[in-house]
């Protein structure tokens, strides 16, 4: 591992590095506001004693981290405080930041698990790279916000998520008002940015935002009430802007992915094939090479007429192609999804299905999406271009519409077509998914939304890519629109409570 390193600075809580000095004699108006501001931080949190009444309000964002972080990840944690919430995330690395040397004190002594670095964040120079960099209230307390977030830049990769979470200006009289009755601490002026305002510092600093939501309707630790305001009627249009802090999930945006991308990998397409005999020569013969070339993995699962045979045939006709057969063992297209992926060797992971009602001619825009860093969770939408008559049954129809509205909304991000069955992610980011695939359970006969859901939950960026949804040449549709219909409405109750109300 290699050691974390920051600008070393003085203890004294008048100064935050060697350069602050400096910044205290200077003539510049500009400068020494800026140091006097620090100054008046450092004395006001090494004096920094958590009052009984916000222990709630720090649960529950315990709660609320816990839930994005997986544990075992390297986090960052800017403005750490007392490194409770730090500690609460479990991470294999863990380090906190902070510029209050009593407060670091406290957090060593308390967690010696972890390492603390003395510091001001917004000249942070540390030569590690974390999976998780945490803002938690500290946006508000910052003198300048944006080079703030430049410099956490520098501890990213395209896979970093950055997290956010910030004081709504609703509540500043309320934080005021409790300030004076001795229910929270007092605090100096404070930052009182909207999502927008972060929005536009983020992007001006190179990072896109995922998604951003509300949390924390009533910050009391009062049983029942509580839960009952925060993991539910906070979620709800319009009390979700009564909240009292702003979340934002934020990654390096697509132009510096493209920067740090490395060589072009092989690519796996998966084809999990149930009485698609007809279709397999066609198959073979459409499917693109991409990247450093394509893999296509079929995956046999219990036909009734020769799809294994035709498969068999079809890669012995075709000794220029790399193709692999797999016979399922389990049923049900997810399983069939779960095994190729296991047994493919790209780095890049594609799912195609065989009734070639999306044309594989489309895989490379797909490819495109993800290597360019636009997306990392590619969906495929047939509701874009007008489909061919036969292509899709009304009632199937509707039941996708309504499905592709419920589930951007428990998603936090939009995904207009849920079962179209083209879907592209990295073999990276499946592997994250696949480990933390207990958090769900086993529950998706799919496929889809067990890759959906545990991007959501990993907060990957999911872009929909349009295609033209064709009639089907050979054979007939799997899908059971009412015993599949009720399935989709039990998996939703359940990924509801898996996934926004937690």
């Amino acid at each position: 591992m290699r050691q974390s390193t920051l600008t070393p600075r003085s203890d004294s809580g008048d100064r935050l590095d060697g350069s602050d000095g400096a910044a205290l004699r200077a003539t510049d108006g500009e400068a020494l506001a800026a140091a006097r501001y620090r100054a008046e931080r450092i004395r006001l949190w090494n004096a920094y004693v958590r009052k009984p009444a916000s222990a709630g309000y720090y649960r529950r964002l315990a709660e609320i981290y816990r839930y994005l972080v997986p544990a075992g990840s390297r986090v960052l944690d800017l403005g750490c405080g007392t490194g409770d919430l730090l500690a609460a995330l479990e991470p294999s690395l863990g380090v906190g930041v902070d510029f209050a040397p009593e407060l670091l004190k406290r957090a060593a002594q308390n967690h010696p698990q972890l390492r603390f670095v003395q510091g001001d964040v917004g000249k942070l120079s540390l030569n590690t790279q974390f999976d998780y960099v945490i803002l938690s209230d500290l946006i508000n307390d910052l003198w300048d916000v944006q080079t703030a977030i430049e410099r956490v830049a520098s501890v990213c990769t395209p896979a970093t998520r950055v997290i956010i979470n910030t004081y709504s200006r609703m509540w500043e009289l309320p934080l005021r008002m409790a300030a004076r009755m001795g229910l929270a601490n007092p605090t100096l002026s404070q930052n009182w940015l909207t999502l927008a305002d972060l929005d536009n510092m983020l992007a001006l600093s190179g990072f896109e935002v995922v998604r951003q939501w509300q949390e924390v309707l009533f910050p009391l630790a009062l049983p029942l009430l509580a839960p009952f305001c925060n993991r539910y009627l906070v979620k709800l249009w319009p009390v979700r802007h009564l909240a009292l802090t702003n979340f934002i999930v934020a990654r390096l945006g697509p132009e510096a992915a493209m920067r740090m991308r490395g060589p072009e990998p092989v690519v796996s397409v998966i084809v999990p094939a149930r009485n698609e005999a007809g279709n397999i020569e066609n198959i073979v013969q459409r499917v693109p090479e991409m990247g450093a070339g394509t893999e296509i993995v079929f995956v046999e699962g219990h036909s009734r007429d020769d799809t294994y045979a035709a498969i068999e045939a079809a890669i012995a006709r075709h000794p220029e192609r790399r193709m692999r057969l797999l016979r399922q063992s389990g049923a049900g297209k997810g399983d069939a999804v779960r095994l190729g992926f296991a047994e493919a060797e790209g780095g890049v992971l594609m799912i195609l299905d065989a009734d070639l009602t999306v044309a594989p001619e489309d895989l490379p825009r797909f490819y495109r999406a993800l290597r360019s860093g636009r997306g990392e969770f590619i969906n495929g939408v047939r509701f874009v271009y007008p489909m061919e008559k036969q292509a899709m049954r009304f009632l199937n129809f509707l039941g996708n519409k309504f499905f592709s509205l419920a589930f951007s909304w428990l998603l936090g991000q939009n995904v207009k077509d849920t079962l179209c069955g083209t879907k592209v992610l990295s073999r990276a980011d499946y592997a994250t998914i696949a480990a933390n695939r207990s958090y769900f359970g086993d529950f998706d006969p799919f496929g889809d939304f067990d890759l959906i859901f545990g991007a959501a939950k990993l907060d990957l960026r999911i872009v929909d890519m349009p295609v033209r949804y064709h009639e089907r040449t050979y054979g007939q549709t799997n899908i059971q629109r009412w015993r599949h219909g009720m399935l989709l409405l039990r998996m939703f109750g359940f990924a509801l409570r898996r996934l926004k109300f937690v």
